[in-house]
């Protein structure tokens, strides 16, 4: 079993250095943070066995996805937030 998790581990980091190497645009992030998403599903549920535990296990893995959410999600508000400056003229180079 784990032999084969690391097989699809390794087969979706093929993909992702491939797909990198590829021109799709604005596809290229969501693609790679899809693959990304996918690889960490696999390592949580097989190499923490999450998925063999019993159901209160389930409900704080997902509590703490959802504040990993809430935190991704104020970071983002913060860095969103920030006026973007253009350097001196004198620095470009």
């Amino acid at each position: 079993m784990y032999v084969t998790i690391v097989g699809c581990l390794f087969c979706l980091t093929v993909i992702t250095v491939l797909a990198a190497f590829i021109e799709l645009g604005v596809l290229n992030t969501p693609l790679a943070l899809g693959i990304a998403l996918l690889k960490a599903t696999l390592v949580v549920l097989f190499f923490m066995h999450v998925r063999y535990n019993t159901p209160l296990m389930w409900v704080f893995a997902a509590a703490g996805f959802f504040t990993l959410i809430i935190f991704l999600a104020l970071l983002m508000q913060d860095y969103m937030s920030r006026d973007w400056q253009r350097p001196p003229a004198e620095f470009l180079l």
